[in-house]
């Protein structure tokens, strides 16, 4: 007996903003509505509120019926519908749903509902991208096929969610275990339909061979169902071959970075109503991040214009101001129309960020801008000495930490308010209309750190990499320069990250992880820790000084534990202002939505650091004492976090 499986992915539309008290699949035949099935469990923790805008529906023992709306009613000629939790009974087999979140929870609704004789579930779901995460929804799936026999359909959004989340797609059809279709996982399309042929006397058969799972469906209590008069499958013919379990692809990380971030500035262009993108390009490792994830969407577009895709054709020849028949055909054409580059030097910047910067945009087809900021900020210094009376030097030159910061600060800051003045007006220059969105290029590691100007070049419009660690920039990085073939990557990965806002000294030459005071590799182990085991100041160090044992002695780990801490708390009012990014990491400080914390901490930790002098005194006063209440054993993270990070540039230290 066999069936033909679809499952799809499509663009959200409204997701966050339904009135609707009940989550709810419907289930429809010939221009009928069979069932409303409602969500049993709500998703609530990381980037999701459901409960603010849902309630589960908990009366799991009990179908009522369902009166529908009058203008639904009267199109599809139905008073009422069954509602609640059950399953569909076809004449040849069963069918029943699980949504989104379902798929993951403890008691999932199929173990039940598999003992009950259900085969083919389907699941509407909203999963977003994150990096490393494609594995844990696959091995799910196989998992829920796995133990239970069925079919398992799974459809997926696909695009930018209307804020900071990508909608990967990738839906995919698995039985007993196994993946038969995989849709693609990052793809400019509206919508992507997968299908699949799968023999239901297969789990039939693989049901029956389990002997615990006879006993247990034997005596599992009754799910309620609604019986429907139609054949779902075919007989046997032999022009029809189910279809053969398929490898699951994977994207590594730095595939991911390339084409995730790049598919969501595309829905988030085509749907803003801009005309395209400017972006301050340092020469440095962020910023070049950025400009080669806007140089992977326009090959991106150029790929599916080829391939015949009507709507991003469309939406190209929109947004690029295409007349007279012509449409993009060249990705660096395309980027000239929609990229504008702009590198903002000082007398602190070196000609070698200067050229790296012009190559890039090269590459990549940008329209690129080369500006010496310098008279603006004397205008600024010189305007505070005559209000003042006072002139701020840099460190460099016998000034002091205030004045050195200031002076810095006040370089950041001039380039943001002329990043926003170019994409106001470079438009009307050429000749264009529309406005540009400005692009943001600081990272995860330096938002959790607070190592940025507020209101610097960091404030934009939206970031592609506010939610990357710079440890996986820096891999993008050499991965970009070989396969997107901007070359001039490999030399911007392999400088030291430097901000190059204080004067550049034959004895003197500023660096990021100095400025820390902590290496980027270190900020990814702080902030793991932080977010996703939940630890505080003394239960970080209590984890590291297990992790980092044999390394670093427990005095040397408290004085890291409480570096961190202290400027995290200091600059922890920086993420209420933090650019909308990207989501893309299980450890991001965003505080819109996904990192809901307080935003004024006591920066001295009294109690927290007193404890942990007090550890550190018991463990030096017994050598071979163990460290209690340990939460954590072990961390995932790119190395030991004790290296020294050679990647890019970074953005200025702290400051109000």
């Amino acid at each position: 007996m066999g069936v033909k499986i679809i499952s799809w992915s499509r663009t959200p539309s409204l997701i966050h903003g339904s009135v609707c008290k009940i989550y709810c699949q419907v289930f429809c035949l010939n221009k009928k509505i069979l069932m409303i099935r409602p969500k049993m469990s709500l998703a609530n923790d990381g980037n999701y509120r459901e409960l603010r805008w849902f309630s589960a529906w908990t009366l799991k023992e009990k179908l009522v019926d369902f009166q529908l709306p009058t203008d639904v009613s009267e199109t599809v000629s139905q008073i009422s519908v069954p509602f609640g939790y059950a399953y569909i009974q076809f004449l040849d087999t069963s069918v029943a749903a699980e949504t989104c979140e379902e798929l993951f929870t403890a008691d999932a609704p199929r173990i039940e509902l598999a003992l009950n004789g259900v085969e083919v579930f389907m699941n509407a779901s909203g999963s977003h991208h994150q990096l490393r995460k494609l594995n844990l929804r696959i091995d799910a799936m196989k998992s829920a096929t796995l133990f239970c026999g069925g079919v398992y359909m799974y459809g997926n959004h696909q695009g930018c969610d209307g804020g900071r989340l990508y909608y990967d797609g990738c839906s995919c059809i698995a039985i007993n275990g196994d993946v038969v279709a995989q849709g693609s996982q990052f793809s400019l399309k509206d919508v992507e339909v997968l299908v699949a042929q799968v023999d239901l006397d297969a789990v039939s058969s693989y049901r029956g061979s389990i002997s615990s799972f006879r006993e247990q469906a034997s005596h599992k209590s009754k799910v309620s169902s609604v019986k429907v008069l139609y054949k779902l499958c075919q007989s046997f013919k032999l022009q029809h071959f189910p279809t053969n379990p398929v490898e699951v692809k994977y994207h590594c990380p730095e595939e991911e970075i390339a084409f995730g971030p790049s598919c969501w500035l595309w829905d988030y262009l085509r749907r803003s109503g801009a005309s395209g993108f400017l972006l301050p390009l340092s020469g440095g490792a962020d910023s070049s991040a950025v400009a080669a994830i806007v140089g992977s969407m326009c090959q991106l577009v150029i790929k599916d214009i080829k391939n015949g895709d009507q709507q991003v054709k469309a939406d190209a020849l929109r947004i690029g101001k295409y007349t007279n028949g012509e449409f993009p055909t060249d990705s660096k054409e395309f980027a000239k129309r929609i990229f504008y580059t702009v590198y903002m030097g000082t007398e602190n910047s070196s000609e070698e960020t200067r050229s790296r910067a012009k190559k890039l945009s090269d590459e990549i087809g940008s329209w690129h801008l080369d500006v010496n900021i310098d008279s603006i900020i004397s205008a600024l210094i010189s305007l505070f000495q005559t209000l003042t009376g006072k002139r701020p030097r840099y460190k460099v030159d016998g000034g002091s930490n205030v004045e050195n910061l200031g002076l810095q600060n006040i370089q950041a800051r001039v380039r943001m308010v002329w990043a926003f003045m170019l994409a106001s007006l470079m438009p009307w220059v050429h000749n264009k209309p529309g406005f540009y969105l400005v692009l943001g290029s600081s990272n995860v590691d330096e938002g959790l750190r607070g190592y940025l100007t507020k209101y610097d070049c960091s404030s934009a419009d939206i970031n592609p990499i506010g939610s990357i660690s710079k440890q996986d920039l820096r891999a993008f990085l050499r991965w970009a320069a070989i396969h997107l073939g901007y070359s001039s990557l490999a030399e911007v990965e392999a400088a030291p990250p430097t901000a190059e806002l204080e004067p550049i000294r034959s004895n003197y030459n500023q660096l990021d992880e100095v400025d820390m005071g902590m290496t980027y590799e270190e900020l990814s182990v702080y902030g793991r820790l932080r977010k996703i085991f939940r630890c505080g100041p003394v239960s970080m160090f209590q984890n590291l000084c297990h992790k980092w044992c044999g390394r670093l002695t427990p005095s040397e780990v408290a004085e890291k534990v409480k570096h961190f801490f202290k400027y995290y708390s200091i600059n922890r009012h920086k993420m209420t202002v933090l650019t909308p990014s990207y989501h893309a990491e299980s450890y991001s400080p965003e505080d819109n939505r996904f990192d809901l914390r307080q935003f004024l901490y006591n920066s001295r930790w009294p109690y927290q650091f007193r404890k942990i002098d007090e550890l550190v005194q018991d463990i030096d006063g017994d050598k071979t004492a163990t460290i209690p209440n340990v939460k954590v054993s072990e961390v995932t993270s790119g190395g030991s976090g004790l290296g020294v990070v050679a990647a890019g540039s970074g953005n200025p230290e702290v400051g109000r």
